[in-house]
């Protein structure tokens, strides 16, 4: 693991952490070919590319009902026991996320308002590459339902022997997937972003996926909605003295695992801290089942931040704005207000990250890359959409119309302040309709804008 030592007054900087950045071009590239492709030939295209990069294609890419349900009864029940565990904690979390329509009255009966419907359908990508990700199954699907979302689909590559995997599936059913479709990579996103002969389209689509999937989803982006673009996944721990070095070494290994570029930061003001971490993580990489993949992402993306003071350290969290940040501290609950960025925090040594993932509640689609700056973990608010509600009275009119045309007058948009100028001419008649409408278009302009604004002064830099 790289490490940096913020001595002084030196703080981190988003330069110190090399982070990559946008998707590659050639993936991008790529990534958008095969979108267009399958929009121009449909089911044709998707078959030939599930066959180039998945070894396999089914006869028909719809997954049965019945096969989806049978899978309960081929897995461990132990596995299904803990699936309907997580399932109904996820559900009670994302439960207290529930919007509702709201409405206001002014004094003048005017009403304001929201009204908050679901999107229509809603596709999950679920990745079949190096691991199976039920988890994924219930994160993406289960705000989707506490939403109100009427159609939820699932798509998943199937593996080179053309199986599919039975946890899954058995998480499907347990979410209550709609329809599950076997396809993915870029090919998938385009059939569900546009719809072919045998895959209906859908009106937004969320999950994780490599990054020819993030490039696809990236560019299907403002034709359907996206839940985000998401990179490799992340951890920061934060530590002090009073960390424990082997359960640090172990939630670092937690991300490391999943991907030879997963990133995995260890910020601390305690540097005897930093040698018994890595002491440990010598022997416990070792024995893992996934060493090379664990082995490869902490020697290439680890990176180990010493900061002179808590202050400091803090701020470095920050700056590095992580997917998951730990907080391995004393009194971790007191630093909780000085953290501005993280997609979820986990406080205190008993909130081991993998807790998150599984069972706890929220969701674990997260901003990764720096992006929990500005975005948001994933939640029923992402699949539902907001109308605003305008209702004015005549008085509402009568009160705000003058301001209106004042406005539009300025921004030259004649038309603008002829729509309200002609409500008030009605309320001037006590009309709700012109008896005489070519004697109401007279006068037109003085309708519109019926007092001269005086020119305006011109700034000069």
């Amino acid at each position: 693991m790289r490490t940096i030592r913020l001595e002084g007054d030196r703080r981190l900087t988003t330069a110190d952490l090399h982070r990559a950045g946008a998707l590659p071009r050639e993936v991008t590239e790529a990534a958008t070919a095969i979108v267009e492709d399958v929009r121009a030939r449909g089911d044709e295209a998707v078959r030939e590319y599930c066959l180039r990069f998945d070894g396999s294609c089914p006869d028909a890419f719809r997954v049965p009902d019945e096969l989806v349900q049978s899978s309960l009864n081929m897995v461990d029940p132990a596995f299904l026991e803990a699936l309907r565990l997580a399932h109904r904690q996820i559900r009670e979390f994302h439960e207290r996320e529930v919007e509702q329509s709201w409405f206001t009255t002014r004094e003048d009966g005017t009403i304001m308002g929201v009204k908050v419907t679901p999107v229509p359908s809603v596709a999950v990508y679920v990745p079949g590459g190096r691991a199976q990700y039920p988890s994924t199954v219930l994160m993406d699907t289960v705000p989707a339902k506490v939403a109100g979302v009427p159609r939820v689909v699932m798509i998943t590559p199937p593996q080179r022997d053309g199986s599919l995997s039975a946890y899954t599936l058995a998480a499907a059913a347990v979410a209550g997937v709609d329809e599950v479709y076997a396809v993915g990579g870029a090919q998938g996103i385009g059939a569900v972003a546009y719809g072919t002969e045998s895959i209906p389209s859908v009106s937004k689509i969320v999950g994780p996926g490599n990054a020819y999937v993030a490039a696809a989803k990236r560019y299907v982006s403002g034709d359907v909605g996206i839940d985000m673009v998401a990179g490799p996944s992340e951890v920061c721990v934060l530590a002090d003295a009073t960390a424990d070095p082997v359960v640090v070494a172990a939630d670092l290994m937690a991300q490391a695992e999943h991907d030879p570029m997963a990133t995995c930061y260890l910020v601390t003001c305690d540097a005897e801290l930093v040698d018994g971490v890595a002491k440990a993580l010598e022997s416990l990489v070792a024995q893992s089942p996934r060493q090379e993949i664990t082995r490869v992402s902490l020697d290439n993306n680890g990176v180990v931040v010493v900061a002179s003071t808590m202050e400091a350290a803090i701020d470095a969290v920050n700056v590095i704005a992580p997917e998951h940040l730990e907080l391995h501290c004393n009194d971790a609950f007191g630093l909780l207000g000085a953290i501005q960025n993280a997609g979820a925090i986990f406080v205190g040594p008993w909130s081991s990250e993998p807790l998150g993932d599984y069972v706890a509640g929220p969701n674990h689609t997260l901003p990764t890359g720096g992006t929990a700056t500005f975005s948001n973990p994933l939640g029923v608010y992402d699949f539902v959409k907001r109308s605003s509600v305008i209702a004015y009275s005549a008085a509402g009119l009568a009160t705000d119309g003058p301001a209106v045309q004042t406005l539009a007058q300025a921004e030259g948009l004649w038309a603008h302040a002829l729509s309200v100028g002609m409500r008030r001419k009605l309320l001037q008649e006590g009309a709700e309709t012109f008896a005489d409408p070519q004697q109401a278009c007279k006068d037109a302009m003085e309708c519109a804008w019926p007092s001269k604004l005086s020119q305006p002064g011109v700034p000069k830099l």
